[in-house]
């Protein structure tokens, strides 16, 4: 089953489903879509109004993972729940990173 990133020589491009207006800010493992995509649950109290809601979820990215903010863009989904953010740093690193958060266990 394909994950809910994707390596890139400069990084990982990891697909997350955003929820935003939640009681806390948290990641909380993968899920599978209805379509059979993976993607990463997440949820920020921010609310999606003028970029907070994403603003929220790319700082919750950097700190949950132990990255600068500014090694985390949104790359897509700016006005959906579905989003894609760009993780700049070592591909293997980030993706050991990503399965120690998400519980997905080695490849």
């Amino acid at each position: 089953m394909a994950e809910a990133w994707s390596l890139r020589a400069d990084g990982v491009a990891l697909h997350i489903r955003l929820t935003p207006k939640a009681s806390r800010d948290a990641v909380e493992g993968c899920e599978t879509l209805a379509d059979g995509r993976r993607v990463v649950k997440a949820r920020v109290r921010a609310v999606p109004e003028d970029g907070a809601a994403n603003e929220a979820a790319r700082r919750l990215l950097a700190k949950s993972l132990g990255l600068p903010a500014s090694k985390v863009n949104l790359e897509a989904g700016a006005t959906a729940r579905l989003k894609t953010f760009h993780l700049t740093g070592d591909p293997a690193a980030i993706d050991a990173k990503l399965r120690a958060l998400t519980g997905t266990g080695p490849a």
